[in-house]
């Protein structure tokens, strides 16, 4: 491929523990991309996540080689838990999931304790060397149709921007306008140029500036652009990350105005009582090709997605790979507010599917438990019902009473025949706000949010809520596996397990422009 040596500087410098001296800066004489055609080839292969588990299992080999897209992030929030049915392989996702699950110390480690890389980091490095290259160049080619420029660049200004926002929200503290100008956030890089220095951490107010840009100038490039995919992002998408974003930050006046502007460009929700979730058969694995999901291609919620899916390795009983479960605590959310014979919550069958060996268990099904036929990414996904979530909870926040009708738009298409909870109508102050988080969590659970919700909310400026979290832990057994132990993650502020630890080899290389992460507890487990 003629632009195969145009990122040859790219790979060279794998930001950012392969920089060092010897490394001379970028020059034009490397580039051999001679249009925005050829951007657009190494933005597909090398900009977007890639899709490349087929995998039926998931053990350390994944985790290790990064084959799947942090499923670690699944694991250590409230809406999973083991349940250890049968024997425990070696690949199962237990064995290298449970030291995130428990917030070990060193969570990359093997089941013997024995520390590996975190290829995560890397990899979003990576994407990022690439897209910074893309950025650099497409103005360029101004032979090329203004749309196609605009196109290629604000796809690349969305992904450069998502990494950032995952990166910042593993890596740092969650932003706190009071104190994110002190707070050390991740290394930011956003020039195509191979820099001859050493990297430190920038200040978390620095990478949300970085990402708030990125993701308007996305939102204004990729405006009028209608993609023929849902794995290419459009503008609607990248509005309600922007959003989301803003969410994060406090900041909710913008949040409503992005949140508004993405449902103005279109934002259509799936009425579940239209939803067939019938046809998946309890003691047939055959069955689960043929059913419904909530997160299809075809689904009109699904703005977009990339990466990866690990909840079908994770929550499936069928296999020895899966060790978990739907959580005690989110089942019984789905089930607050239903009255026998006179309204009940639809997701609790569109969303779940009873476990086959112990009918008492509900695993995700909002996406096929087979990868080969998923075609919706749970490590990046943006639903349509993000927007209407967003703008509910920025007019909670500002007291706007049309908070409550926004929710209603949700409501209506989730209980049957359309009827709501009567005490949604009455909700107002931090009522209101605890019912939008809880419905926050019904709807987007499984997809990559609740981990930052929880982060955000322990330091949210009005009505924050910090929680503790207990996570069970059972042994190898024959039948169901037994009870070895609980573990607690202290509420935020109180336990530095809330922040993943940035690579050793990174703050190696970076010879201590890099400060050191916070000792996280040491917390013993049983060994496997």
């Amino acid at each position: 491929m003629k632009i195969l040596n145009l990122f040859l500087v790219v790979t060279g410098c794998l930001f950012l523990s392969a920089c060092g001296d010897f490394l001379k800066e970028y020059s034009k004489e490397l580039t051999y991309a001679h249009s925005c055609k050829d951007l657009d080839e190494v933005l597909i292969g090398n900009g977007y996540f890639k899709s490349e588990s087929k995998s039926s299992r998931f053990g350390l080999a994944s985790l290790k080689n990064a084959t799947l897209y942090y499923p670690w992030l699944q694991v250590m929030d409230d809406d999973l838990e083991e349940f250890g049915f049968g024997m425990f392989g070696t690949g199962s996702a237990l064995y290298g999931l449970r030291p995130f699950y428990a917030w070990q110390q060193t969570p990359f480690q093997d089941e013997k304790g024995n520390p590996f890389d975190d290829p995560t980091w890397k990899k979003l490095y990576e994407h990022i060397g690439y897209l910074n290259v893309i950025i650099a160049q497409v103005k360029e080619f101004s032979d090329d149709p203004e749309e196609t420029r605009n196109r290629v660049q604000g796809e690349a200004e969305f992904l450069r921007g998502a990494c950032y926002y995952l990166l910042v929200n593993m890596y740092a503290k969650p932003y706190v306008k009071a104190t994110a100008n002190d707070d050390l956030g991740v290394p930011l890089n956003v020039t195509e140029k191979i820099e001859s220095k050493y990297f430190s951490r920038d200040k978390v107010a620095d990478v949300y500036e970085q990402i708030v840009k990125d993701l308007k100038n996305a939102s204004l490039h990729l405006e009028g652009i209608q993609q023929s995919t849902i794995y290419r992002v459009n503008s609607t998408a990248a509005r309600i990350l922007l959003s989301r974003v803003y969410l994060y930050m406090g900041e909710w006046e913008l949040a409503l105005v992005e949140s508004e502007r993405a449902i103005a460009l279109g934002c259509p929700l799936w009425d579940l009582n239209d939803f067939d979730a019938t046809n998946i058969a309890e003691t047939s694995t055959s069955a689960y090709t043929k059913a419904n999901y909530i997160n299809s291609a075809d689904s009109p919620e699904v703005l977009f997605t990339q990466g990866t899916n690990a909840m079908n390795l994770l929550t499936n009983d069928n296999s020895d790979a899966g060790r978990y479960r739907v959580s005690d605590e989110l089942w019984a959310l789905f089930h607050k507010y239903n009255e026998p014979g006179q309204l009940r919550d639809l997701r609790d069958t569109c969303y779940f599917t009873p476990a086959v060996k112990n009918k008492s268990y509900r695993f995700s099904r909002k996406n096929s438990s087979f990868a080969k036929d998923i075609k919706v990414f749970d490590s990046f996904v943006i639903r349509t019902v993000e927007a209407y979530l967003n703008k509910a909870e920025a007019e909670a926040m500002l007291d706007r009473a049309d908070a409550v009708e926004t929710l209603k738009t949700i409501l209506v298409n989730r209980f049957q025949d359309g009827k709501i909870p009567s005490v949604v109508t009455g909700l107002s102050g931090k009522e209101l706000v605890d019912f939008i988080r809880e419905e926050r969590r019904r709807e987007l659970c499984f997809e990559s949010h609740r981990w930052f919700d929880l982060r955000r909310y322990a330091v949210c400026m009005k009505y924050p809520e910090a929680k503790e979290i207990t996570h069970k832990l059972y042994g190898p057994a024959v039948g169901e596996g037994v009870l070895m132990d609980n573990v607690v993650l202290k509420a935020y502020g109180e336990d530095a397990a809330w922040v993943m630890p940035i690579p050793t080899y990174e703050i190696d290389f970076n010879k201590g422009n890099m400060v050191d992460n916070e000792e996280r507890p040491d917390r013993p487990i049983p060994l496997l």
